[in-house]
């Protein structure tokens, strides 16, 4: 089960707005918008994006390497250690962009 499970149609809410501010986007520069005002409105499309990965996230910390944490005493902490490092690796590439 993905540890959004219990908020998929709260992320999917949300993913459909940044969806339809994508749209907007482009119906700016067909119109020939002025640069900056696009400018905002990409930005706004970025930062929402970015709290959906947040959210998603923090529902994969507590729920799927919580679970991986709980059962590791069941394979000497391997799959634990595997989540953390997936996580790790999640959240350096959401720092990176």
């Amino acid at each position: 089960m993905a540890g959004y499970e219990g908020n998929k149609e709260q992320v999917l809410a949300r993913l459909k707005r940044v969806e339809g501010q994508v749209r907007g986007i482009s119906r700016m520069v067909e119109e020939d918008t002025y640069c900056i005002d696009v400018l905002t409105q990409v930005s706004a499309a970025t930062k929402a994006l970015q709290a959906v990965a947040l959210g998603l996230l923090d529902d994969h910390l507590g729920h799927c390497v919580r679970h991986a944490v709980a059962s590791s005493a069941e394979d000497d902490g391997a799959a634990a250690d595997a989540k953390i490092a997936e996580a790790a690796a999640a959240i350096a590439r959401l720092v990176r962009s």
